[in-house]
């Protein structure tokens, strides 16, 4: 069992916020991280995602993310504004359009490509530091 799975069996486990703007990616997400065990809080873009983290930041240890979507600022620009002000949170990125390079995404940061399956899912949240 990982980490992340161990951590989501105590009552006071932290949550993975999933930022996708694709209601039924987004659905797919959360059920295959509920399914693992693992809390979900959900935002359908990065300006929703931000004010969930506002004052609540501790309650997540993951950020897994889209890159396209609609709004202020994209999936990238959502994972280095988080590192910055919330170095706890993990951070995982995904695309089905982008394959950004190792120097575009924050330090610590992992890419998962779309599509995706669980186990996919669940070694890319173990992988990011």
């Amino acid at each position: 069992m990982s980490s992340l799975s161990q951590s989501a069996a105590s009552p006071d486990a932290s949550h993975v916020l999933v930022v996708e703007d694709e209601s039924f990616v987004r659905m797919v997400a959360v059920d295959m991280l509920e399914d693992a065990g693992l809390p979900v809080a959900e935002a359908p873009d990065a300006d929703t995602a931000m004010r969930l983290l506002e004052g609540k930041a501790q309650a997540f240890c993951v950020l897994f993310t889209d890159i396209d979507m609609p709004g202020s600022m994209d999936g990238l620009t959502l994972a280095a504004r988080v590192r910055a002000r919330w170095p706890h949170i993990r951070l995982v990125v995904t695309s089905g359009r982008v394959r950004p390079g190792t120097d575009a995404l924050p330090d610590a940061g992992c890419f998962l490509p779309k599509p995706y399956g669980r186990s996919d899912l669940l070694d890319a949240l173990g992988q990011a530091a």
